[in-house]
């Protein structure tokens, strides 16, 4: 097998694998585009919603949340059709289940039908969580994946600002309302369909620019496909590492049909099981520590903690800036620093933030003009924090650690347990908002945190600067570290 001396030879694409490269992840990305606008389009959507199809607090917290349900199922399957059929067939199947979930919920009723197509919507966004991230890291050369596969993440912060910044303008247009008999309306009540409809126009891009990407090589290898994968992989990398990548996956694919281990019966093998939970657990504490709860309530989190609701839906894109900006600033260090030391310094930071945030919540009186501003602040570093460590790290440290046999299985079963985890956080989190307060909340988180940071020391393996054969070659050894 390959080592890492031997990749630093040729490690340089030619101009036009450059350039391939570059138009793959833009392309694939905006899968994480669609995730992120779909997922962030609630937070101010609820007000107008609430008024026009008369939700409940039950059915407001379903129509919420029920999108992540589809997401945990959407990963778990998508993941498993990613290893039958293809990442590129599968990453064209997410964008029409997109833009019919999203059809669907803008043409809705009534508050049913619109529960059901965000559980469609759902689907998808699972779907792409589980197929985009390992697509890039499978084409991505080595030196360049961290970066390459956190623009996944890029494109879903951007999503989630953009469907704030979205909201904020069609609200600040069409938002104003007017009291007809002693009940305040909107006079614009389907402003929330505008909100949804944006999102057609991604999941078009999404279809259209795949139909003319390349399939995973990876995934054409293990499938028989040789030729083929040699082919897309000097689309990108130069001939001789093209085919110095290619003897060494057909090492790697030879010696794992020789263990002749299926899906689920790889459960049943000592390294393959702990490495399946080491990413359910990696997939469990990022949405721990309650990021979604501010991407989704965060408008609803700055009116509780003191802002009049015109001000919350304006100051909650703040929310969405500092959440790209992180991601830049995680990109831009993420090929230099280690995946575990990064995650740990991360999940120090949420946690201290956490506590901060808490803090000001518990000790400055309620009357105070400065306690909603001094919140936010938090809310705000705390979302930097997560954005430029544990955000992106999770996806991407989930789509290197896998064999390639049971890459998108294994990511499948990670990402339906993270996107549960999501959802129940975000089930619970107006109740303990409501119940508990904002301090007991954010202590809450913060004791998560600290058993996350036990977690990251005792299980999480590295894999920065390793390939995605020789990280495989080191967990079937038990080299974790």
């Amino acid at each position: 097998m390959q080592n890492q001396t031997d990749l630093a030879v040729n490690t340089a694409a030619p101009p036009s694998g450059s350039r391939r490269l570059g138009v793959i992840a833009v392309i694939a990305t905006f899968g994480g585009l669609l995730f992120g606008y779909d997922t962030g389009v609630i937070n101010g959507a609820l007000a107008p919603l609430r008024a026009q199809l008369g939700l409940t607090t039950f059915t407001e917290g379903l129509v919420t949340s029920i999108l992540l349900v589809g997401a945990a199922i959407g990963a778990a399957i998508g993941g498993q059709l990613s290893d039958r059929f293809g990442r590129r067939h599968n990453i064209l199947l997410l964008a029409i289940v997109f833009a019919l979930g999203t059809l669907g919920c803008v043409l809705a009723p009534h508050w049913g039908v619109l529960a059901v197509f965000r559980f469609v919507l759902g689907l998808a966004v699972g779907g792409a969580s589980a197929t985009v991230p390992v697509y890039l890291a499978e084409i991505a050369p080595v030196e360049r994946r961290g970066s390459l596969v956190t623009r996944n993440e890029l494109a879903i912060v951007s999503g989630q600002f953009a469907a704030f910044a979205i909201n904020a303008l069609i609200y600040s247009i069409w938002g104003t309302t007017v009291m007809v008999g002693g009940v305040e309306v909107y006079q614009h009540p389907n402003i929330w369909r505008w909100m949804l409809v944006i999102a057609v126009l991604p999941a078009f891009a999404l279809f259209f620019g795949m139909l003319r990407m390349p399939e995973s090589p990876r995934w054409l290898f293990e499938h028989g496909r040789e030729d083929e994968a040699l082919a897309v992989l000097r689309q990108v990398r130069s001939p001789e590492r093209a085919q110095s990548e290619i003897d060494e996956v057909r090492e790697l694919v030879q010696e794992e049909r020789e263990h002749k281990i299926v899906r689920w019966s790889a459960l049943n093998v000592g390294w393959m099981r702990r490495l399946i939970l080491v990413g359910i657990g990696i997939a469990m504490i990022q949405q721990l520590t309650g990021i979604n709860s501010v991407m989704y309530y965060g408008t609803a989190l700055l009116e509780k903690a003191g802002f009049a609701a015109d001000v919350a839906i304006v100051a909650n894109t703040a929310n969405g800036i500092i959440a790209v900006v992180g991601c830049l600033f995680g990109m831009s260090i993420m090929n230099r620093v280690n995946r575990r030391t990064m995650l740990l310094a991360g999940f120090i930071g949420t946690t201290a933030a956490h506590v901060l945030i808490g803090l000001s919540a518990k000790l400055v009186p309620d009357g105070a003009s400065y306690k909603p501003v001094l919140i936010m602040i938090f809310v705000v570093l705390f979302v930097f924090i997560m954005q430029a460590t544990a955000g992106p790290l999770a996806w991407l440290m989930l789509s290197e650690m896998f064999p390639l046999r049971f890459r998108g299985f294994a990511y499948g079963i990670s990402g339906f347990m993270g996107w549960m985890t999501n959802f129940l956080v975000t089930l619970f989190f107006p109740s303990l908002i409501a119940g508990v307060g904002i301090a007991n909340t954010y202590f809450i988180f913060a004791g998560l945190g600290v058993a996350a940071m036990v977690f990251i020391v005792k299980m999480v393996p590295e894999t920065r600067g390793k390939t995605l054969e020789r990280i495989e070659e080191d967990m079937i050894a038990g080299h974790y570290r």
